[in-house]
């Protein structure tokens, strides 16, 4: 039986491919993706969504925009590294499949409820936004969430938009407070593992090689998406953040953590946003998230290019044409 999801997600190159990986693999059945302010303001990120569901030639999928905004305070956007439409490095056309009337936290909260409990995870890609205010609209959504996989955070790498915070957790860390005090079963892929899977040319070229219209779109992102971190990290490549979420659920096998504490700091000027990461278990409080801090890279990529391909070819009749930017 396949594995029932909802992504919300905030698109973003990274963001894209996780989202094409979901719609590759036959083992995940997408129930809805729900558009986060985040990477770029809402009014693109949902544009965005039914953009790449075209792409892989499902604009069956359905798509609903959550919050523009945090719970608290304004939004904080990432243009610089993703560019002024979030999707920049290759340009696709407007989306012609329509986004649905319901608000995302209406649908989050009303999947959750009628389906059987246990059965659905929820996959977040960008800020905890919408998640953080279904918990807080139905606190009973919780108990029936088989998992929350979430790309965000960090302890030893620290973070990447400021020195102690990640961008995700950072955009809106009321809402992850919420998100982490729910009691909901949580797994983060943090920079921690991110920073380990890096866009090497080789591993670019190998997308690449999948041809087509389809593979000259993927590297028009990764290669406009790693031009940032490469610079800030002087590495071989960029890290490829959120594929990692739903390469985690096709194949656990692939990271390592540790069930650990995990508070969210909303207050400091300094470390807002901060997940603050009791590795050592020293502070005696309840665990509550699984904290990947380690990841077969090769693995990871091979899985990656080998979903993507599939893809590729399945829907070879059905890509849009380009105009790489």
């Amino acid at each position: 039986m396949a594995e029932k999801i909802i992504i919300d997600t905030d698109p973003g190159q990274d963001d894209a491919l996780a989202i094409l990986l979901a719609l590759g693999s036959p083992e995940i059945e997408v129930l809805g993706i729900v558009a986060a302010a985040g990477n770029v303001p809402l009014s693109l990120t949902n544009v965005n969504i039914r953009k790449i569901c075209e792409l892989a030639g499902r604009p069956d999928v359905k798509v609903f925009a959550g919050c523009s905004q945090p719970l608290t305070g304004p939004l904080v956007t990432a243009e610089h590294v993703h560019g002024a439409t979030g999707l920049d490095g290759a340009d696709l056309p407007d989306p012609v499949m329509p986004l649905q009337e319901r608000h995302g936290v209406d649908f989050i909260v009303e999947t959750l409820m009628s389906e059987p409990a246990g059965t659905v995870t929820v996959c977040t890609l960008g800020p905890l936004t919408n998640l953080g205010k279904a918990l807080t609209k139905a606190p009973e959504i919780a108990g029936r969430i088989k998992q929350v996989v979430l790309m965000g955070g960090g302890c030893f790498e620290g973070g990447n938009i400021t020195p102690a915070a990640e961008f995700n957790i950072y955009v809106d860390p009321q809402a992850a407070a919420v998100v982490f005090g729910s009691g909901a079963p949580i797994v983060m892929m943090p920079l921690d593992v991110t920073h380990r899977t890096l866009t090497t040319r080789a591993r670019v070229e190998a997308i690449r090689a999948i041809g087509g219209h389809f593979a000259e779109v993927l590297v028009g992102w990764l290669d406009y998406f790693e031009r940032f971190d490469v610079a800030k990290y002087g590495s071989e490549g960029g890290p490829l953040h959120d594929p990692n979420v739903i390469a985690y659920l096709l194949k656990p096998e692939l990271y390592s953590g540790r069930l650990c504490n995990v508070e969210i700091e909303t207050e400091s000027e300094l470390t807002k946003g901060m997940t603050v990461v009791d590795w050592w278990g020293v502070s005696g409080r309840p665990k509550n998230a699984m904290f990947m801090r380690d990841v077969d890279a090769d693995g990871f990529y091979a899985l990656l290019t080998e979903r993507l391909s599939w893809l590729a070819h399945a829907e070879t009749e059905r890509q849009p044409k380009l105009r790489l930017v």
